[in-house]
This record gives structure tokens, C-alpha cells and sequence, in this order.
């Protein structure tokens, strides 16, 4: 198999900076609390990480998915930040502030960085929350690097099955609804089964990458043996109605190949699962602890 050797990158200097003038306005307007920027330096480059909350070794850390960064996550950083210690990333090879200098061919380059990136903020503890492709990444970490964090939520991961025409045809359709007004666009959303189409600063943030190539493996599907393997509990939260996948199917198989992660499948969200439910994300990420059990899970409005 031929390994692509190129970075992530803009195709120019204009866009860039376009994009990181959008990505700092994006900052001031969406970010809720005040949060400490730090760049730490990784073997595939430099990884911009946002913390926040008390101190510890037992940071909650957020993995956005494909073509976002911590951004995506600001609807979850304060509820999050009231409990837990939060470093929100923004992974290399995104759109983002992290600054990539050697490529990502697979998973196992990817588990390395986010090891890393988890010594560096002195996460001995972690508990990695990763939606979409960011939930493939931090998969890939916990099954190669076992016993390295305490807990892992996968929201509506990449991964679990094979990608469709179904996928990319929902992204297709996303990408064309973006360019609506507004108004039209944030209506739109509900047919087209997509939350992110209403947040305006995330599709201004978004447009303005529009120059970015993005260069990153597409996510392996699992096998049973690799998921059978993965040591730190995990929990896996589902769209009902993803894209992505035939969520009941995923949840069946789940169920048979890996019996102790606690799985939800969540009525009424699709992929865009983050957006969507952001309190029951946030509850779910706060209640899930070795030790707990499905009636230890508090509300969703206690964390929104």
C-alpha cells in the first residue's frame, strides 16, 4: 500500500492567514471561559491545546472530528471545566493552530502524537473524549498504547464499519447547504440531519478553510480481535440517525464483540451527535467512571 507522504497545508499564504483571522474571531466570540493556549512539540509537529479547569492529571481531552479543531468543542468546555481539568486539541493535520512537519500515514502515527501531547500536559489519567475521526484517534491511542488513559468516549466514531455513498453523500449535501443565507442554511439543517449547520461561527470558520488540504489516512474499520483488545473502558455514544453508519447495526455488534463498553444510541441526533446533544455529552463524559453505572448518569440539563 502506497503511503502519502504530504502534509496538510493551505494552499497559499492568503488563505492561510484568512483562516487563522476567522479562527481567532471564532475564538473571542465562542470560547466560554478563559482558557491557557499552549504549543507543544510532537515528532509529526507542533500541537496547539487549549486547557482549562482545576488542575490534575485526570484532563478530559477532546478530539474533534474530520476538518474541525477545539473549537468544535466550545459548547461542552465550561460544564466540563466546572469538574474535570479540559485540554481541548486542535490535531495536527486540521485546519487549525497546530502546525503539522511530518506526515500521518495511519493510526499507529496518530496514537503517537496524542501520547505525546498526554505526557506533555502531564495526563497520566485521561479520560479521551473524540468524536468522528477524532473517536478513531482515540481508539488507535488506547489500543496502542494500553493502559495509558482511564476511560475512552467514542461519539459517534469512525471506524466501527465500512464508510458508504450514504456518508458522502451527507457530506456532499452538508458542503452545498453551507453556501445557503443564514437563515435558509440553519433551517435547512433539519432535513439534511446535520447540527453543525446551524452554528454560523463554526460554517464562517469552516468556509474560511475552504483552501486547506486536508491529508490524513481515512479511518481503518476495526476488526473484532483489535476491538476485543482495547484495555481502558470505553463507552460509545451513537446518532441514531448518523450518516455514517447504520448506528442499530454498529450497536448490535458492539454488544456481541465487546459486551463491557457501555453503548447509547441517542434518539432524534445524527453524525453531527456533539452539536446536537452537547448536555448529554457532556453527562455521559462527567459520569463514566470504571467504578460507575448506567444509574449514576446525571441529566443532561445538570450539565448544559
Amino acid at each position: 500500500m502506497d503511503v502519502d507522504e504530504r502534509l496538510s497545508a493551505f494552499t497559499g499564504e492568503k488563505g492561510r492567514q484568512r483562516f487563522l483571522t476567522a479562527y481567532d474571531d471564532a475564538l473571542g466570540s465562542l470560547w466560554p471561559i478563559d482558557v491557557r493556549a499552549e504549543d507543544i512539540a510532537t515528532s509529526v509537529g507542533t500541537v496547539r491545546v487549549y486547557r482549562s479547569g482545576p488542575a490534575g492529571d485526570d484532563p478530559v481531552v477532546l478530539l474533534p472530528g474530520a476538518g474541525g479543531n477545539a473549537l468544535s468543542w466550545y459548547r461542552h468546555v465550561s460544564p466540563l471545566s466546572r469538574q474535570r481539568p479540559v485540554v481541548a486539541v486542535d490535531p495536527p493535520g486540521e485546519a487549525g493552530r497546530s502546525v503539522q512537519s511530518a506526515p500521518i500515514p495511519d493510526g499507529a502515527t496518530a496514537a503517537r502524537w496524542l501520547d505525546e501531547v498526554l505526557a506533555a500536559v502531564g495526563g497520566k489519567r485521561a479520560h479521551l473524549v473524540g468524536s468522528s475521526f477524532g473517536g478513531w484517534v482515540a481508539l488507535e491511542h488506547a489500543r496502542h498504547s494500553p493502559g495509558r488513559v482511564e476511560a475512552v468516549t467514542l461519539v459517534d466514531p469512525a471506524g466501527l464499519a465500512p464508510l458508504t455513498g450514504r456518508f458522502y453523500r451527507w457530506i456532499a449535501l452538508g458542503g452545498l447547504t453551507m453556501l445557503l443565507p443564514p437563515r435558509v442554511r440553519r433551517r435547512a439543517a433539519r432535513w439534511a440531519r446535520n447540527g453543525t449547520l446551524r452554528e454560523d461561527d463554526l460554517m464562517r470558520l469552516g468556509f474560511a478553510a475552504r483552501s486547506f488540504r486536508r491529508r490524513l489516512p481515512s479511518p481503518a474499520v476495526w476488526t473484532d480481535e483489535q476491538l476485543k483488545s482495547v484495555v481502558p473502558p470505553v463507552q460509545l455514544l451513537l446518532g441514531a440517525h448518523s450518516a455514517l453508519h447504520d448506528s442499530s447495526a454498529v450497536a448490535r455488534r458492539i454488544t456481541g464483540v465487546a459486551p463491557s463498553w457501555r453503548t447509547e444510541v441517542v434518539p432524534g441526533t445524527g453524525h453531527a451527535l456533539p452539536l446536537e446533544a452537547p448536555g448529554l455529552v457532556v453527562a455521559r463524559v462527567l459520569a463514566f467512571h470504571p467504578t460507575r453505572t448506567d444509574g449514576d448518569l446525571p441529566d443532561e440539563q445538570t450539565c448544559s
